[in-house]
């Protein structure tokens, strides 16, 4: 029994892990808060499951969630030539909204409120991912690929020119850099990986429906990446780990099923308030939020 929950502890670590790895390469490397990343986890969620649910191999189907929030990324991006700080935020924030909208109302193709149970179980060059234990080596294996390729692609050129454009877009732009051009690259590959990350969530779970995917479920991404510090890969990693074990304390404290969730929610505010009033870079970042 405990050996089953500390199997499920760890493909939720793994799903976060990409989540927050993600996440670091626009808020931590790109300087954008994006609060829309839920959408693209969402997006890759219902991708996969309607792709694999209509035929399509799961190899095929997680690739081809990914690529489909990664286009939503870019389409994204394009409001950042114009607009940046705040006004973006708000617009990252909007297109979240957009997409649980259309979760919960195209009922011919998510099926609204009701969601999409029976999503099979993923199936890999006729290996089935069956079982707990065969799914946690799967999402280790995405897992380490994700760290591996975003760690390549922000220690690359690319990824000092997107630090060089958090730190000062003007400065960039004066050296010739296409600033445009970098975060719209930027928020296309987080979406990959946040579709990535919704794909395995939505396989390991079985079901999904608009309430998994709301911005309250951006909170521990957010507070992941913030407790971590911007711009750092291994924090990330550190700071999952912490932030995905500290509120399962809750479960043993005795509370009504009622109460954890709303007290997960808060414990998360507190320890975002805390951060950012006595550690603003974080424990392992070298950047200060702004």
């Amino acid at each position: 029994m405990i050996e089953a929950y500390l199997i499920h502890l760890l493909i939720l670590i793994g799903i976060y892990l990409i989540l927050g790895l993600s996440l670091q390469i626009t808020v931590g490397y790109g300087g954008i808060l994006n609060l829309g990343h839920i959408a693209f986890f969402c997006i890759g969620a219902y991708a996969s499951a309607l792709l694999t649910m209509n035929g399509f191999p799961f190899f095929w189907a997680i690739i081809l969630a990914g690529m489909i929030a990664m286009v939503s990324g870019f389409l994204l991006s394009l409001p950042s030539r114009k607009l940046k700080g705040d006004y973006l935020t708000l617009v990252t924030m909007g297109f979240g909204f957009v997409v649980y909208a259309l979760a919960l109302n195209w009922m011919s193709l998510t099926n609204g409120p009701i969601g999409i149970p029976g999503i099979p179980k993923p199936e890999i060059f006729g290996i089935i991912f069956g079982s707990n234990d065969m799914f946690l080596v799967l999402t280790i294996i995405f897992a380490a690929i994700t760290y591996f390729c975003i760690h390549r692609i922000t220690h690359s050129e690319f990824g000092k020119v997107l630090q060089a454009t958090r730190d000062d877009e003007l400065s960039a732009k004066a050296l010739g850099k296409d600033t445009f051009r970098v975060k719209a690259y930027a928020l296309a590959s987080s979406a990959f990986f946040a579709g990535i990350a919704g794909s395995l969530y939505a396989h390991y779970i079985t079901y999904i429906d608009p309430t998994s995917f709301t911005i309250f479920q951006l909170i521990p991404i957010i507070t992941i990446v913030i407790v971590a510090g911007l711009a750092s890969l291994k924090g990330t990693a550190i700071a999952t780990v912490i932030i995905v074990l500290i509120p399962e304390s809750l479960r043993f404290v005795g509370f009504p099923s009622s109460i954890v969730g709303p007290a997960r929610q808060m414990l998360f505010a507190l320890i975002l308030i805390l951060i950012l009033l006595y550690k603003p870079k974080g424990f392992f970042g070298n950047v200060e939020l702004e």
